[in-house]
């Protein structure tokens, strides 16, 4: 079990989901804008219904260049980094460079992601194996979606879609508001908003739950994959 979850389809997942919603719904609360601000936020990870280990996500900022990087262990078998680096000008973030990197026991995984606006070319490089494609203007990786859906909502509001460079292309994702919900985590209970990633496949649903009084971090997420589930709930947070 905890092999499988170390794999390219959970943590792709993960990633994408902790990282694309953690400030989703920010003016639903409040006309109030915050700016964007390095923290970093600790949580208790569960797969299937069981704790197996821990996350943090991080951001810090030096200058007008920022690091944003998710890390994630279980049971001292299992680890998994995800890494962006941007820069962000005039309410839009722009992509530098995305990489993952996974361990299990002793396999190793990795994927890269390098954006060359100036080339208008993505590459990729997965497994080993490279690729490229055109890049467009509002391309995220994984993570700092998250911080550009903040960016926009303190300033115009939702976009219809996100476009997520992923190994081989980009993707556009939706997001979808739900509503509102009190969460208890280790860390306290809050008041939060629901937010649900769609997916394509309709076997699949990502949820999460974002509380203001946090600078609407997610406190708590879940992904459902057919039989397969997993999900982060807060235990400590700090700026």
């Amino acid at each position: 079990m905890t092999q499988y979850l170390f794999k390219t389809p959970v943590f792709k997942k993960l990633g994408l989901a902790i990282g694309t919603t953690a400030v989703l719904l920010l003016s639903a609360f409040s006309g109030q804008a915050y700016a964007m601000s390095p923290f970093q936020a600790t949580y208790q990870f569960a797969y299937n219904g069981k704790n197996v280990g821990t996350a943090t996500r991080t951001l810090s900022q030096s200058g007008n260049n920022w690091n944003y990087v998710f890390a994630a262990k279980a049971a001292g078998l299992a680890s998994a980094t995800e890494t962006s680096n941007f820069t962000f000008n005039n309410g839009q973030i722009i992509s530098n460079n995305f990489t993952r990197t996974s361990k299990v026991l002793v396999h190793n995984d990795t994927m890269s992601i390098k954006f060359n606006p100036a080339a208008k070319v993505i590459n990729t490089n997965k497994s080993n194996k490279a690729r490229s494609f055109a890049w467009k203007v509002g391309s995220l990786d994984e993570l700092n979606a998250e911080l550009q859906l903040r960016e926009d909502l303190k300033n115009n509001g939702l976009k219809a879609t996100y476009l997520i460079a992923g190994a081989k292309s980009l993707e556009a994702r939706r997001f979808v508001k739900q509503g509102n919900e009190t969460v208890k985590t280790p860390y306290g209970t809050y008041n939060t908003l629901k937010v649900v990633l769609t997916h394509d496949n309709g076997s699949k649903s990502s949820t999460f739950w974002l509380a203001p009084n946090l600078d609407y971090l997610p406190v708590k997420m879940a992904h459902q994959d057919e039989k397969t589930s997993f999900s982060l709930l807060l235990t400590g947070y700090k700026k």
